[in-house]
């Protein structure tokens, strides 16, 4: 009889504790196999039947981690397994072992003493703790924890209780630990708060929303009135004081995160009907969670204001200023050389020549009229040559001040900054701005703070000469001090506490008694050692006999030369050619591929993995009772995925296609968390089909990016007419291994250079096991990039396109490398490195736990090309790995090969993805970064159930055909393309019917019947 509990099905508890369908092969060998232990405790039974009785029991109390109340309910196989292991030529035998009933109880004590195993109840106290830690710190689904807890109780050696037991146990605990989360911020709150919290939820008389629906709502134009209502939003939310509560102090930080975050999606009337502790608690973290992201959303907002409407926007009108006058400039100046060829030629060899003369010739070629109207324009248009540089963008910006004048008055009241040395005077200059602007009497040197105005700055701010008044220009003043505090703000000289993303990165990085703590196990896991000398004098040999053998080769490399310039050049590799048998075999297989439409491919790979439908846990925590939620799961999914929104495919009468069933189920299931624990279901599922066995190990992966037009307003979407036209868009960073299984993603705004996201992308995977190479393209990398990743333990491998361009580095200097002399003109200051190796250790240290983020970390040692110390020394160590990629990559093809070969698989991907997102023309119409995440989520999750259901049915087209005597090579089939799309139907009626299905698989087609039309 199952035991029902809440968030097991039957069938998970059926399977608690049991034999789950028949062992693998490597299960058998693994679990079911004797040592001389083991033959040792069997040996002493007597008969046939107690051996392999007992045998039964000590190898099935390891496998499933507890005494079976049946000892003979064993797949035969195991049986079998056993009984020839033992010598028995009848297994049948076994039957003979329950005549006497007490034997399996005094078997079972005897192996529980001789294997050190413990009763549930010795125990129960320590997994309760364990439990309680784990709910408390994580906030994790009851059924996670169950599972986790599985493996805790067989890792500590405890056999397995009943499933109520442990379902009970775990449920138990966790409610506890959660209503101890709600009760501790509560508590935080005074009387006066709580009301003030309940508040945010009613709407005020004459508002159409209440504040805190108004507030979750953030900016999504660039503007001054924009940037006003922005900080006001913070002004509002800051007001409330409960930022200085300390909360993250008290409670873990993802447990405010998720508190938060379901906070911002739940319903006001939903948050308003739970339980006082649980509402408070709820708002409490929303709030705190608000006020970063109101900074953050401010701070967007003035990057986006500043980089692309007003000094982007100036600079670009300058620019065009520039190319109007470059004609009449250039007819200028082609007179101006002519008048003065002729008095160079009239004067050669006659210094004395009379000037009426001079004149004559000049004006045969150039009238003087002429010449007067050329030297004013020229004047006009170009500085003195004593002068500093000048750019007329800052003159046209100055005339834009009533954009700016509004919120520089509260901007530095509203956020709190700090800063480092560097731009402290600038933070200050900001912080007297708002009376500067107030004040109505002209401003003169004693109103500002001069010494913050430099270069070209100088001649707006105080004229072509001092006045004498000392009097100056304010607005040039004002966008002098702005221009600057923008620039330190994006180099983080100047950062927000109170924000996530403009936050100082260096205040993150393990410290103190921290970094000690974890030290020890970051450098052993990472293998570094807390002196570097000896890692580096064996990077120094390694390096050192790269240059010998390469440049040693590259006499009889053909494909790879130096020029007198020192610069390297390779052959583009050829295509490999497909021959007929490759052919043949691909268009088999893809006429083999059973028609499909998307929806139904969802919920087939729905059925193949029941732990993608698990993934997707309600957003409050609780248990879902939605009936055919796993219907719904997939109608939303469809829609995000195909970017065709909801309408399409609702269905009036079937309750699980409901619009209101389908928007819930979006707001409350699909998130980043669930989108990653289902994609880590399809990962691990990947990783077992053959067919992707042969594409790769999956250790190999790369990353690169997808642009996405974004048509409707947004702060996230930043101008590059390369990829956007006029309008504007984002990136979508993601990454897939070798076997075309996507791992991960990021979205990012516009179009930045990747390799200030990649390594969070690399690190921040969905699941399976981490990559040990790591590619991108040539425009994602810097020394700085290979720096980090080969610390954290992985290869760096990007692709080469400016392969002449690439500049060689040594340690040795004195070294005769031949024909990579020249090339190699770089050196490494390994002194440099040894300086600054502890700061390098943090750093790689905060990273790799998770501490910081690896975005945040690259842009602080890494400032506008500007490395810092430490950036610079950490640098010096990639150069070592980038001269050794460089050299690996020029001597050898089947390296370059390699790297081509996961970056055309990626690309195929991407195909896929343009064909799946079709809909609005594949523009992103989504105006905030989670709605992105959210949309692009559901993309990514999408992509990988078509290539797993994809690699399934190619997996059995392949099996098929050697079936029936098709000479299949295992070349050819590691060439197949798990991105094939032609069955895949992505319009239409949208049917979430699928057929019933006798085996595990659709039937595949006839390759040899007549093609029809398909969906290409």
């Amino acid at each position: 009889m199952v035991v029902p509990v809440d968030f097991l099905t039957d069938v998970e508890a059926a399977r608690f504790g049991r034999f789950d369908g028949v062992p693998s092969r490597a299960d058998l060998e693994r679990m079911f196999f004797l040592d001389d232990v083991d033959q040792a405790l069997v040996g002493v039974r007597r008969g046939d039947h107690n051996r392999l009785g007992f045998s039964l029991l000590l190898t099935t109390v390891r496998y499933v981690g507890t005494f079976l109340a049946d000892p003979l309910d064993v797949p035969t196989m195991v049986v079998d397994y056993l009984a020839d292991q033992l010598g028995i030529s009848d297994p049948s035998c076994v039957k003979q072992y329950l005549e006497r009933r007490s034997t399996r109880f005094e078997h079972a004590e005897e192996i529980k003493t001789a294997n050190g195993l413990r009763n549930f109840g010795s125990a129960e106290a320590e997994l309760e703790a364990w439990v309680d830690a784990r709910a408390w710190t994580t906030g994790d689904g009851p059924k996670a924890i169950f599972t986790d807890a599985t493996v805790w109780l067989r890792e500590h050696e405890v056999l397995l209780p009943g499933v109520s037991t442990l379902t009970r146990l775990v449920a138990r605990v966790r409610d506890a630990a959660t209503a101890r989360l709600w009760d501790t911020l509560s508590c935080l709150t005074t009387e006066e708060q709580r009301r003030m919290l309940g508040s945010l939820l009613v709407v005020p008389a004459g508002a159409r929303v209440s504040d805190l629906e108004r507030w979750r709502q953030g900016p999504s134009r660039a503007s001054g009135p924009s940037m006003i209502k922005a900080l006001d939003r913070v002004a509002q939310i800051r007001g409330l004081g409960f930022s200085g509560l300390g909360v993250e102090g008290v409670v873990p930080r993802r447990r405010l995160v998720e508190l938060a975050r379901y906070g911002m999606a739940g319903k006001a009337t939903a948050l308003e009907r739970h339980p006082e502790p649980r509402k408070i608690a709820t708002l409490l973290a929303t709030v705190v969670h608000l006020e970063a992201t109101a900074t953050d959303d401010a701070l967007d907002l003035l990057d986006l204001l500043l980089s692309t409407e007003l000094v982007g926007k100036a600079k670009r009108e300058a620019d065009k200023a520039t190319v109007r006058r470059h004609p009449q400039l250039a007819k200028a100046s082609a007179q101006l050389a002519a008048a003065m060829g002729v008095l160079f030629e009239a004067t050669a060899g006659n210094e004395h020549m009379d000037l009426r003369d001079i004149w004559a010739a000049i004006d045969a070629i150039v009238s003087r009229p002429q010449l007067r109207a050329a030297l004013a324009t020229v004047t006009e248009m170009l500085p003195p040559p004593d002068a500093v540089d000048f750019s007329d963008w800052r003159k046209d910006l100055t005339g834009r001040i009533v954009t700016v004048s509004g919120f520089l008055k509260i901007l530095p009241d509203v956020i709190t900054f700090g800063a480092n040395p560097e731009a402290v005077a600038v933070l200050d200059a900001l912080g007297d701005l708002p009376a500067l602007l107030s004040s109505r009497k002209k401003p003169t040197v004693n109103d500002i703070h001069a010494g913050v105005v430099t270069g070209p700055w100088k001649r707006l701010v105080f004229g072509e000469s001092p006045i004498p008044d000392g009097s100056i220009d304010r607005s040039a003043y004002v966008f002098c001090v702005l221009e600057q505090f923008h620039h330190h703000l994006r180099r983080r000289d100047v950062y927000a506490a109170a924000s996530d993303r403009w936050r100082d990165p260096q205040a993150d990085l393990l410290a103190g008694a921290e970094w000690v703590g974890v030290k020890d196990t970051v450098l052993i896991a990472l293998g570094l050692p807390d002196n570097p000398d000896a890692l580096l004098a064996g990077h120094a040999r390694e390096l050192d006999e790269a240059y010998r053998q390469v440049g040693g080769r590259l006499v009889t490399n053909t494909a790879a030369s130096v020029d007198h310039q020192g610069k390297l050049h390779v052959a583009s590799l050829k295509a490999v050619p497909e021959p007929p048998s490759l052919v043949d075999l691909r268009r088999r297989t893809a006429a083999m591929m059973p028609l499909v439409e998307l929806p139904e491919l969802i919920l087939e790979v729905m059925g193949w993995e029941p732990g993608f439908e698990e993934a997707f846990t309600a957003l409050s925590g609780g248990t879902s009772r939605l009936k055919d939620l796993r219907v719904t799961i997939a109608a939303a999914l469809t829609a995000h995925s195909l970017n065709i929104g909801f309408t399409p495919i609702t269905k009036k009468g079937i309750e699980s296609l409901e619009r209101d069933r389908i928007s819930h189920v979006d707001q409350n299931y699909l998130r980043a968390q669930t989108y990653a624990a289902a994609n880590a279901t399809l990962i691990g599922a990947q990783a077992r089909i053959p067919f992707a066995t042969a594409l790769g190990g999956g250790l190999v992966a790369a990353v690169d990016g997808m642009r996405f037009v974004v048509p409707v307003p947004s702060l996230f979407a930043r101008p590059n007419r390369k990829y956007f036209g006029p309008k504007r868009g984002m990136t979508w960073l993601n990454m897939i291994n070798n076997q075309a299984a996507g791992l991960g993603s990021k979205v990012v705004a516009g179009t930045p250079k990747d390799s200030l996201h990649a390594i969070d992308v690399f690190f921040g995977q969905d699941g399976g096991p981490t990559p040990e190479v790591f590619v991108t393209d040539t425009g994602s990398y810097s020394d700085l990039t290979f720096g980090l990743v080969h610390l954290l333990g992985k290869q760096y491998r990007p692709a080469l396109a400016d392969l002449p361009d690439q500049k060689l580095w040594r340690i040795s200097t004195d070294a005769d490398y031949g024909p990579l002399n020249t090339a190699a003109r770089g050196k490494i200051d390994l002194a440099k490195v040894r300086r600054h190796w502890p700061g390098i250790l943090r750093v790689v240290g905060s990273i790799y736990t998770g501490t910081v983020r690896a975005y945040d970390m690259v842009k602080m040692l890494q400032r506008d090309g500007s490395p810092t110390p430490l950036g610079d020394a950490i640098a010096a160590y990639g150069r070592i790995f980038k001269s050794l990629h460089v050299l690996t990559y020029l001597d050898d093809e089947v390296y370059r090969r390699d790297i081509k070969g996961i970056r055309n698989l990626q690309e195929g991907r991407h195909a896929l993805a343009e064909k799946i997102f079709h809909g609005k023309k594949g523009q992103l119409y989504q105006r905030y970064q989670t709605g992105m995440e959210d949309q692009l989520g559901a993309l990514g999750l999408v992509l990988n159930c078509v290539v797993l259901w994809n690699t399934s049915y190619l997996n059995a087209a392949l099996d098929q055909l050697l079936a029936q005597g098709y000479p299949v090579l295992d070349d050819d089939a590691a060439r197949l393309s798990p991105f094939i799309r032609r069955h895949l139907d992505v319009h239409g009626k949208y049917s979430f019917v699928i057929p019933e299905l006798l085996g595990a698989l659709r039937e595949l087609r006839d390759p040899d019947a007549s093609e029809k039309d398909d969906n290409e």
